[in-house]
């Protein structure tokens, strides 16, 4: 299944974080399908965004400010009435929010009781489905696969602040939105990639910067394992959620609940493995100069070595699975990157990947889905 364009023409969406890479995608996509998407963030931080190179500063409403701003937040929302409410705003790196631990609970924790403190007592009713991230459980490395309803956790503050986060949806889900008129749900979500990420200090946009000065490649941790998922298949699951809990409120089946969405376990890969695809699909491919994992050990910031996802409840009750494998996720990809580094204007790039993939066939179940 593929979101419904009939579904989403004409709905009112409001999309926090629209000017990141995800809140990009799904700004783009809605607005294809018909939808008035309004978005609220912060400022792009380069020209190079994808917000940018799309040039959806023209094509969709945009509030600049941040989610700490409970006022602002709540008169904005009010202002648009939307239909539904994606919440993607957020601190959203690791490494940074040990340098800034108050600030990344600020914005992903109070953020995210913002926006919820400004449905509760809207009685128009709609959908929110607020992003989190796979680091919002408790890791203990033993190499499991986690559930929805495995422990809340994190050992760094980012990942805390997304165990936080969930919590707090679970607390206003419970506290306020039982039987009201607004439906909320959460998404995890694994490590989500795709052309047009810039954000500093990920694997990716690093390759492609390094690729576009001619660099090499300064790889911190190859052997870390991810599970690694397309960005239009991540946001698939995204809208076919939030098209159930449209349906919930006519008193069907309840989806207002945690949902993880990742990919199929031939996914789940090292870091350098993703870099080895990506030289698999390149001619002007960076130098790769791993740097020895054992000497960042001493003072190094924790990260988790290991992570992946059980999504068997949203393949069994949405019937949603990555409609493109590794290797065709790592080529659409390098695609996009190479068009952007030769300046083709990637707006109509970008518009010709959300076609492709619509129109790809829904992929045969693979024999082990535990991911």
């Amino acid at each position: 299944m593929t979101p419904n364009r009939a579904f989403w023409a004409d709905k009112k969406v409001l999309i926090t974080g629209h000017t990141g890479f995800k809140g990009a995608w799904l700004s783009l996509w809605l607005i294809e399908m018909g939808a008035e998407v309004k978005g609220y963030a912060l400022e792009p931080e380069s020209e190079h965004d994808l917000f940018c190179a799309l040039g959806l500063d023209h094509s969709m409403e945009s509030v600049f400010a941040p989610v700490e701003d409970a006022e602002r937040l709540a008169r904005e929302i009010k202002d648009f009435g939307p239909d539904f409410v994606f919440h993607m705003a957020a601190q959203s790196l690791v490494r940074p929010s040990y340098s800034d631990p108050l600030g990344t609970l600020a914005t992903n924790v109070m953020g995210t009781a913002n926006v919820l403190n400004a449905l509760r007592d809207d009685e128009r009713g709609g959908v929110a489905v607020i992003v989190t991230s796979d680091k919002c459980y408790e890791n203990a490395e033993t190499g499991s696969h986690f559930k929805e309803d495995d422990p809340m956790g994190g050992s760094d503050p980012y990942s805390m602040s997304k165990g936080a986060a969930e919590l707090v949806v679970r607390s206003f889900r419970k506290s306020y939105f039982q039987e009201a008129p607004w439906c909320v749900a959460s998404v995890r979500s694994g490590n989500v990639f795709g052309g047009g990420d810039w954000a500093k200090d990920r694997i990716i946009p690093d390759y492609f910067r390094a690729m576009g000065a001619g660099e090499a490649l300064i790889v911190r941790r190859p052997s870390a394992v991810r599970p690694w998922l397309y960005v239009l298949d991540t946001l698939t699951g995204y809208l076919m959620l939030a098209e159930r809990c449209f349906k919930q409120k006519a008193g069907g089946e309840r989806f207002d609940e945690g949902w993880n969405f990742g990919p199929d376990a031939s996914a789940i890969k090292t870091v350098s493995e993703l870099i080895d695809a990506f030289h698999a699909q390149l001619n002007d491919a960076p130098e790769a100069i791993i740097r020895s994992e054992e000497a960042l050990k001493e003072g190094a910031l924790k990260e988790a070595h290991f992570l992946a996802l059980d999504s068997q409840k949203a393949r069994g009750r949405l019937g949603w699975r990555p409609r493109l494998d590794f290797s065709q996720s790592a080529a659409a990809t390098a695609q996009w990157y190479q068009a952007y580094l030769q300046g083709v204007p990637m707006l109509e790039v970008s518009r010709q990947h959300l076609a492709a993939y619509s129109a790809l066939p829904l992929a045969a179940s693979p024999q082990d889905e535990r991911s």
